[in-house]
């Protein structure tokens, strides 16, 4: 598994290739996955994560996101709207 630094730049990096919002759940926070402080901040405490996706590229966003995250060993599901 690679180091939560590398994990959270690269995850960043493909999130915001997508115009969608991308919103990431640990716990009771929400925080926008596009936001390098705010990964910073939240995968280091929760194990488990659930991913909300809305926006035009949706389905390609889940899919590359959710990649990136299962790189990196993180478990994060994909919340159906």
């Amino acid at each position: 598994m690679a180091t939560n630094n590398e994990a959270v730049v690269e995850i960043a990096q493909i999130a915001g290739k997508f115009t969608s919002s991308i919103v990431l759940q640990a716990d009771n926070k929400y925080i926008d996955v596009k936001s390098i402080l705010g990964l910073f901040t939240t995968l280091v405490g929760s194990q488990s994560y659930e991913l909300h996706v809305h926006g035009p590229d949706a389905d390609e966003a889940k899919a590359a996101v959710s990649a990136a995250f299962a790189k990196h060993g993180l478990d994060v599901k994909i919340v159906a709207e």
